[in-house]
């Protein structure tokens, strides 16, 4: 199983490339990008949870385990 790779920031939009740094996770992988995980003091919102460092994928592995498009931030 991989990580899901979220390719938004569920908190204000920003988009978060799999093979891209600067997004944060939970253990549930709720995902904010650098400066909303910063702005929670890397705390999920969600859960609770510790924010950490989403590892990227490699470029790669991008086809064998594409990342999720499906995405969690809402306007409203």
């Amino acid at each position: 199983m991989s990580l899901e790779m979220r390719p938004d920031c569920e908190r204000c939009g920003a988009d978060l490339p799999a093979q891209a740094p600067g997004a944060f996770i939970c253990s549930l992988e709720c995902t904010f990008c650098a400066e909303c995980a910063e702005e929670l003091d890397d705390r999920c919102p969600n859960c609770g949870g510790e924010l950490v460092d989403r590892p990227t994928r490699a470029k790669r592995w991008l086809d064998a385990y594409p990342p999720s498009t499906e995405r969690r931030f809402s306007a409203g």
